[in-house]
């Protein structure tokens, strides 16, 4: 997986980007109104969601049907799956936007760019008003450890954390049989209690393997930082070229509680992620270099 960048040097017009938080009585106010049908002249929790794995993903599809019990729901979604696209911005072209249906459930705007132009293109132009919450996933597949890097998924809620915006990443790990509603149902239970998500936060949820039961609990725990079993199979093409395809297989193990061990022990994992990817204390030390 590649991940691809604005140049440093490159501009492009920049909007003020439009955001507002609900207080936890707001929030509480917007269910039970939700809930009760009575939408006239009442504001309601406005959710922004989006995933890397395209627009038509069951996954997606689970999660609306959920976080419309809730609030008022935008989709604004990659046409294909952008899966380890990470946090790669499309600036050399023009986006494409259109509007589709999907499936008869909702409509979504379908973008021909990455999971944070999706974001970025919503928030700026697509939605009428502030947003709320920005909601990425399900994605087919956790998001734990260094996967957290090359998701889209989660680069999409942090790419709503840059825009001042709360933001929360959904995953359920991967199996062949993947229940997306029992999921979505795990999801924004938690994300009820969660509420309200601070502005600029972005808080990465993971759901563990359901078909071996329901969940044990809930750990709040750190990402993990170790990788994976990883190696490339050597193969050729049609073409008679040499190509590597990766492959890989479980993450290696922590001795301390973090995401990948919480979601293979059976727990619901919930860690909070930060824009800010300064390593503080080692730069107080290189401040003290005389340079």
């Amino acid at each position: 997986m590649r991940t691809a960048g604005r140049n440093a040097t490159s501009s492009h017009p920049q909007a003020t980007p439009r955001a507002a938080t609900l207080s936890n009585d707001a929030f509480k106010l917007s269910i039970d109104r939700r809930q009760a049908g009575n939408y006239n002249n009442h504001p309601y929790m406005q959710i922004l969601l989006t995933n890397d794995d395209g627009i038509f993903a069951p996954g997606l599809a689970a999660l609306y049907k959920e976080l419309v019990k809730i609030g008022d729901v935008t989709v604004a979604a990659p046409a294909g799956s952008r899966s380890g696209a990470s946090h790669s911005i499309t600036f050399s072209r023009p986006l494409v936007c259109n509007k589709v249906d999907i499936n008869g459930q909702f409509t979504g705007f379908s973008i021909q760019g990455s999971p944070a132009d999706c974001v970025k293109l919503a928030v700026m132009q697509l939605h009428e008003g502030p947003i709320d919450l920005v909601v990425s996933g399900i994605n087919q597949g956790a998001n734990a450890g260094i996967n957290v890097y090359y998701s889209g998924t989660v680069a999409a809620a942090m790419e709503g954390a840059f825009l001042g915006i709360p933001a929360v990443a959904m995953s359920c790990s991967f199996e062949e049989q993947m229940d997306f509603e029992k999921g979505a149902r795990h999801c924004v239970k938690i994300l009820k209690q969660l509420m309200p998500v601070q502005k600029g936060n972005v808080i990465n949820i993971n759901i563990p393997q359901l078909s071996k039961g329901e969940p044990k609990g809930v750990r709040v725990v750190p990402q993990s930082s170790k990788g994976f079993e990883e190696y490339y199979i050597r193969q050729r093409n049609e073409l008679g070229q040499t190509v590597f395809q990766l492959a890989g297989g479980a993450h290696l193990t922590d001795s301390n509680p973090t995401d990948t061990t919480s979601l293979e022990e059976g727990f619901i994992t919930i860690t909070a992620l930060a824009p800010d990817m300064t390593d503080h204390d080692k730069t107080s030390e290189l401040k003290k270099i005389k340079w």
